[in-house]
C-alpha cells in the first residue's frame, strides 16, 4: 500500500514504540495508520485494543476489519458479545474503561490501545470515561489516538506524557486528498465562495438601506428540489443531506421524490438488492421498511436513531453499493462511519443543543463535511449549506467555516462507580488521581479547587450512605462499583430488598425508566396503575438521594427516572411485536430498541455481581430472554450483517 507522508511518520514512530495522536480531516486515511498497528501485533503474537465512542461504529468496524482479519477480530460493547478473547478486540471506550477497574489481568497481552475519535474527551456526558482510559492505562500498552483536527493536540499530548512517562508523538496533517468546495443557497441562488455571499445577501441587510427592502422584494426562499436538481444537473450525486431532526429527514425525503435519481438499470439493481437486505434482516413485512419502497426506487433514503438498527444498516449497505444517490440523515452518520458521497448538504448551520438554537461548532461542520470527496474516486467535494440570514448573522457563518475548529477541553467528573474502585485500591490517596487528569493540567487553581472539593463531597456521601466503611467498601459499595450510570439508586433499590421483591417484567420496566431520556415533548405522560405503583416504589428513594446531592452541592445530580417507555417493555417482555408495542410511548422503534439493549447491558452488570442470591440471579436471566430477542437482539443482528 502507497502511504501519505503523514501516514509514514505515525507509522514509523509506531515502529519505534512510541505511543501518537494523529490529527486529519475527515477522510484523509487515519485507518490505515491503525490497521498498520494492528497487522503488527497479530503478527508478533499480541493483542490490540479498539476503541470508539458509540456502538454504530464498533459493530461497523468490527464487520469491516472482520473481512480483513477473519478469526482474530472479536467485539465487546455490552450487549454483545463476539469471539471475545480474540487478540484484535474493538470495544466501546466505556467496556475497555471497565476492564482497566474490574479486569485488569485481561489486558496483559494487549500491546496498544486504539482511541477513535479522541476528541470525545470534551463530550459533556462522556468525556470523563476517555479520560480515565488514557489514565489508567497499563505502562506496557502504546496509545494510538486519532481523530480530526484538535487545535490543542500538542497539549493533549504533553498531557499523556506527563502520566505515562514514554514517548508520544503528535502528527498533524492539515491537506485533505480531496479539497472541498464550501457553497451556500441563499434566497434560492447558488454563490461560489463567502465573498460572493456576503455581498449578495448580507450586504443590504447590514446596509440598512431601501437597497434591502427592494431586495427582500425580490429574494426568493430557498428550496430544497430546486438545489438537488441543481446538483443532479451538475453530477455532484452521491448526495449526504445533514438535517438535524429526524421528522424534517424523512419530511424532506417524500417531499423530492419527483426526482429519479437513478437509470432504469440502477433501479433494477437497487430493487433486487433491497428485497435481498429485506429478506436477509428479516424486515420484508416490517412497515417502516415498506414506507420506504418509493423512495428507493428513485434512488432516495433516509437514516436516523429512530429506525430499527436493521433497518438503518439495510440504507447503509445500499449507500455503500453506490445505488443510493441521495440520503438524508442526522448527525451521527458522520461520526466515523465510512460513507463518503461527492457532496454534503447542510439544511441549516444550526441546531437545537438542548436549551436553544445556536450556529453548529467548527469541529461538527467539517465533522459532517468531511463525508464530501470520496478518495479515489473524486478530485474535489463540494459543501452546500443553505442560509437564511435572517437566521444566522453572517459572522456566525465565516466563523463555523473558517475560524478552525474549537480546542478539546476536560469535561473530567468522576462517577461514584469509578471513585469506588479508586477508593478500593488507595482509600484516600485516591485524590492524587485527580492531578494526573487532563481537567488539572489544563486548569487554572480556583478549578482545580473546585472539581477537587467535587470529588471529596462525592466520597463524603459515599460514606455517609455506607458504601464506604472504613478503609474498605462495603456490600452496597462492591455492589455500585459494578453498575455504572445509575450506581446509587439501583444500590438503594437492592439494598431495601425492593430491587429483589420485582418480578422479571417489573425490573424491566425499572431498569428502561432508569436509562430513558426524555426529550422535551415526552416528559408528561400518562401512565397506567400497574406502572404508576412502580414508580411509587422508586421515586421516594431518588428524592433522597437528589436531596442528599444538593446538601453536598454535587453536581449533576443523579438522573431521575422516566417511566415513559414502562408500556413498551412490559409488551414487549410479554411476546407482543415491536410495532404494538411501542403504541403509546411517542418513541421511535429505534429508539426504544436502544434503550431496550441499555437495559439488556445492566442487566449483564447485575447478574455478574458474585454476591447476589441465585433465585435473583434467575430471575435475571428470565427477564434477558425476555427483551433479548429478535428486533432488540444486537449480537445476532450483526452476526446476520456479517
Amino acid at each position: 500500500m502507497k502511504y501519505d507522508d503523514f501516514q509514514k511518520k505515525a507509522i514509523s514512530s509506531t515502529e519505534c514504540g512510541n505511543s501518537v495522536i494523529v490529527c486529519a480531516p475527515t477522510g484523509s486515511g487515519k485507518t490505515a495508520i491503525a490497521e498498520h498497528v494492528i497487522n503488527k501485533c497479530i503478527e508478533n503474537n499480541k493483542g490490540v485494543i479498539y476503541t470508539s465512542p458509540i456502538k454504530s461504529l464498533s459493530n461497523q468496524k468490527f464487520r469491516d476489519f472482520n473481512r480483513i482479519y477473519g478469526k482474530n477480530i472479536g467485539i465487546l460493547t455490552g450487549d454483545v458479545s463476539i469471539n471475545s478473547d480474540a487478540p484484535v478486540l474493538i470495544m466501546t471506550t466505556e467496556i475497555f474503561r471497565n476492564t482497566l477497574f474490574e479486569n485488569p489481568e485481561r489486558l496483559k497481552n494487549m500491546s496498544w490501545i486504539i482511541f477513535d475519535e479522541v476528541h470525545y474527551l470534551d463530550d459533556y456526558e462522556r468525556g470523563t470515561v476517555w479520560e480515565e482510559s488514557i489514565i489508567f492505562c497499563p505502562p506496557h500498552m502504546r496509545i494510538l489516538a486519532l481523530s480530526a483536527t484538535i487545535p490543542n493536540s500538542k497539549q493533549i499530548a504533553n498531557w499523556i506524557r506527563s502520566i505515562h512517562g514514554h514517548p508520544i508523538e503528535t502528527i498533524i496533517e492539515k491537506n485533505r486528498p480531496v479539497p472541498l468546495h464550501h457553497i451556500f443557497q441563499a434566497h434560492n441562488k447558488m454563490f461560489s465562495n463567502i465573498k460572493q455571499l456576503r455581498n449578495n445577501v448580507y450586504l443590504p441587510k447590514m446596509k440598512k438601506t431601501s437597497r434591502w427592502d427592494s431586495y427582500k422584494k425580490r429574494a426568493s426562499a430557498n428550496k430544497v428540489i430546486d438545489l438537488l436538481r441543481h446538483l443532479q444537473e451538475t453530477d455532484k450525486t452521491p448526495i449526504i443531506y445533514f438535517s438535524f431532526s429526524r421528522k424534517r429527514c424523512q419530511e424532506l425525503a417524500f417531499e423530492v421524490n419527483t426526482i429519479n435519481f437513478v437509470t432504469p438499470q440502477e433501479k433494477e439493481k437497487l430493487i433486487s438488492m433491497f428485497n435481498q437486505l429485506l429478506e436477509k434482516f428479516d424486515l420484508k413485512n416490517e412497515v417502516s421498511a415498506l414506507k420506504l419502497w418509493p423512495l428507493i426506487e428513485k434512488g432516495i433514503a433516509y437514516h436516523h436513531a429512530g429506525l430499527l438498527p436493521s433497518l438503518k444498516e439495510v440504507i447503509e449497505q445500499l449507500f455503500t453499493s453506490r445505488l443510493i444517490k441521495l440520503i438524508f440523515t442526522t448527525e451521527t452518520f458522520a461520526l466515523g462511519i465510512n460513507m463518503p458521497a461527492k457532496t454534503v448538504v447542510f439544511d441549516e448551520l444550526r441546531k437545537f443543543n438542548g436549551h436553544y438554537y445556536g450556529p453548529l461548532q467548527s469541529r461538527d461542520y467539517y465533522q459532517m463535511a468531511g463525508r464530501a470527496g470520496r478518495r479515489g474516486i473524486d478530485k474535489e467535494g463540494f459543501v452546500y449549506s443553505r442560509i437564511n440570514p435572517h437566521r444566522i448573522e453572517f459572522n456566525q457563518v465565516k466563523n463555523i467555516i473558517f475560524s478552525g475548529p474549537e480546542p478539546v477541553n476536560s469535561q473530567f467528573n468522576l462517577s461514584y462507580a469509578s471513585l469506588l474502585h479508586l477508593y478500593a485500591k488507595w482509600q484516600e490517596k485516591l485524590y492524587d488521581v485527580y492531578p494526573q487528569s487532563l481537567h488539572y493540567f489544563q486548569s487554572k487553581k480556583k478549578t482545580r479547587k473546585n472539581a477537587l472539593s467535587l470529588l471529596e463531597a462525592k466520597i463524603a456521601i459515599l460514606k455517609e450512605m455506607e458504601y464506604i466503611k472504613g478503609d474498605t467498601l462495603s456490600h452496597k459499595g462492591i455492589f455500585a462499583s459494578r453498575v455504572y450510570g445509575h450506581e446509587l439508586l439501583l444500590t438503594e433499590l437492592f439494598s431495601t430488598r425492593v430491587l429483589e421483591g420485582l418480578s422479571c417484567i417489573e425490573l424491566n420496566i425499572v431498569l428502561v425508566s432508569l436509562c430513558f431520556e426524555p426529550r422535551k415533548n415526552q416528559i408528561n405522560v400518562n401512565l397506567p396503575d400497574d406502572i404508576l405503583a412502580i414508580q411509587d416504589r422508586v421515586s421516594p428513594l431518588i428524592k433522597k438521594i437528589r436531596t442528599r446531592e444538593r446538601r453536598h452541592r454535587i453536581h449533576p445530580l443523579s438522573t431521575k427516572p422516566y417511566f415513559n417507555l414502562g408500556i413498551a417493555i412490559r409488551n414487549w417482555s410479554k411476546g407482543m411485536p415491536l410495532a404494538d408495542a411501542k403504541s403509546q410511548t411517542g418513541a421511535d422503534e429505534g429508539e426504544i430498541v436502544r434503550y431496550f439493549r441499555m437495559v439488556i447491558q445492566i442487566l449483564k452488570q447485575l447478574r455478574a455481581i458474585r454476591f447476589i442470591d441465585q433465585s435473583f440471579r434467575d430471575r435475571i436471566n428470565e427477564s434477558l430472554k425476555m427483551i433479548n430477542h429478535n428486533e432488540v437482539d444486537a449480537e445476532k443482528q450483526l452476526r446476520e450483517g456479517l
